[in-house]
């Protein structure tokens, strides 16, 4: 299956492949690595001990987290080993920021003039490389060594920035003004359907890297952040837009973190999880992440593509479908699980909520299973194109064949033993001692469910 990077920016049958399989040559030795394991022959291991040993590792993890941690051991902002005092000075000075702003907005003119003026090839324009590797997949490892770094470089927050100033008008941050505060109910609910539009962009548009796609993306979701922003101040872009809220949720796992006291820290990452504020739309933030991550890996599936093509509504309508059910189905598996903690432990605060944090380390493995090949691959190819080097030597490999299967197992179970290892302390806190072990009995089983189905995905 050709991937959003494709030749002539269109999509194969199975319009996916996201991190599996965006290749910008697919005639070139590196096709099996960006397509992530290409077969079960691939897997250094049977199929058979891959799904036996990531149960194994839940359920041992889940019994020895039952009989040796009985109190919660988390702190959330109240933790961290504080940096020193001019280490701080300098990350917070205004020049460090004013920098970090003026290089995501040089970024960001520089993408749009390649759309504006470059050719609508992604072989020779590195305008959606920089959308869909250096961006999307460039954020992961961003944002768990130095936190939330698109808060900083976030081009629509300096333009919105910029235009403040401009006309004069003061922002609720630094004073009062004409804005109105952001409706609590809203959470991160746009950013959720701003995940969902970016996904569905990659997976499911018919021509995701076309030059003239992409800039009617980008100036759509532009324009909409930036007269939301006019209306709801600076703050409306930390639950409303797509990316930082994307950025944030992984930095949660981050050991660079914020105190309460705004003191720069070194941290255990799960105390920086713990203090995942539990906003309205988070849990359809995480699932559109897991899901749309299932997708792209269920649509190499020969049956889906022969699906696809044979469907009476057409490629596009039938893969959307097959989007929303993806995310569907893990929203509705997250929701049985917490009607079912209800049912074992009893009525407890945000039974909703309260364990969603738990599904980031989750999502986080899926996302180097899925990404690590196509950004160790196609980011050197898309900067050398940005430097105008496209000429370049192919990049060699990290991994062959059967290392990328092994990280990509490793990456999906050790994500969901975290995963485990959060939900638990979570429920020691909230539960009566004597329900803490019962009322994780749900999410146990949905961990299983999503790490087969994972695996599975991964074999596919």
């Amino acid at each position: 299956m050709v991937s959003p990077l494709g030749p002539g920016g269109t999509q194969g049958g199975g319009g996916g492949g996201r991190g599996q399989g965006v290749v910008l040559h697919p005639a070139d030795p590196l096709t099996s690595l960006a397509h992530g394991i290409g077969s079960q022959h691939d897997l250094p291991i049977s199929p058979f001990y891959a799904f036996a040993g990531a149960f194994a590792a839940l359920f041992v993890s889940f019994l020895a987290l039952g009989l040796l941690w009985s109190t919660s051991r988390f702190r959330g902002e109240r933790s961290g080993l504080a940096l020193p005092a001019a280490l701080q000075r300098v990350a917070d000075a205004p020049a460090t920021r004013t920098a970090l702003r003026g290089l995501g907005l040089a970024a960001a003119l520089a993408v749009l003039l390649y759309l504006l003026l470059g050719p609508d090839d992604p072989a020779h324009n590195p305008a959606p490389g920089a959308v869909y590797v250096l961006l999307w997949v460039g954020l992961v490892p961003a944002s768990l060594l130095l936190g939330p770094v698109w808060r900083l470089l976030n081009p629509l927050r300096t333009l919105h920035h910029l235009l403040s100033r401009a006309l004069r008008r003061q922002d609720p941050d630094t004073g009062p003004g004409h804005h109105r505060p952001v409706p609590v109910r809203i959470g991160q609910w746009p950013a959720a359907a701003g995940l969902f539009g970016f996904t569905w962009l990659e997976l499911v548009a018919p021509e995701p890297a076309s030059t003239t796609t992409l800039l009617i993306a980008i100036t759509a979701y532009a324009t909409g952040q930036l007269l939301l922003a006019a209306r709801f101040g600076e703050r409306w872009f930390d639950g409303g837009d797509a990316f930082e809220a994307y950025s944030t949720l992984l930095a949660r796992l981050s050991p660079l973190g914020r105190r309460s006291d705004g003191r720069l820290v070194l941290r255990n990452p799960f105390h920086g999880l713990d203090a995942t504020p539990e906003r309205p739309g988070l849990v359809a933030t995480v699932c559109v992440l897991l899901g749309s991550t299932a997708y792209d890996g269920f649509s190499d599936n020969p049956s889906w593509i022969n699906a696809l093509q044979t469907s009476p509504l057409g490629r596009t309508p039938t893969a959307t479908l097959g989007l929303l059910a993806s995310i569907a189905l893990v929203a509705t598996l997250y929701c049985l699980c917490a009607a079912a903690t209800r049912l074992v432990s009893g009525p407890h605060p945000g039974p909703l909520t309260a364990f969603a944090h738990s599904l980031v380390p989750i999502a986080l493995g899926y996302l180097i299973a899925h990404y690590f090949s196509l950004l160790v691959v196609e980011g050197p190819r898309t900067v050398s194109m940005a430097l105008g080097t496209d000429n370049a030597p192919e990049p060699v490999p990290l991994l062959g064949p059967g290392g990328l299967a092994a990280l990509q197992v490793v990456a999906v179970v050790t994500g969901h033993v975290l995963g485990v290892v959060a939900a638990h302390d979570r429920s020691v806190r909230l539960f009566p001692p004597a329900r803490a072990v019962a009322g994780q009995l749900p999410l146990l089983a949905l961990m299983i469910t999503y790490t087969l189905g994972g695996i599975g995905l991964l074999l596919n």
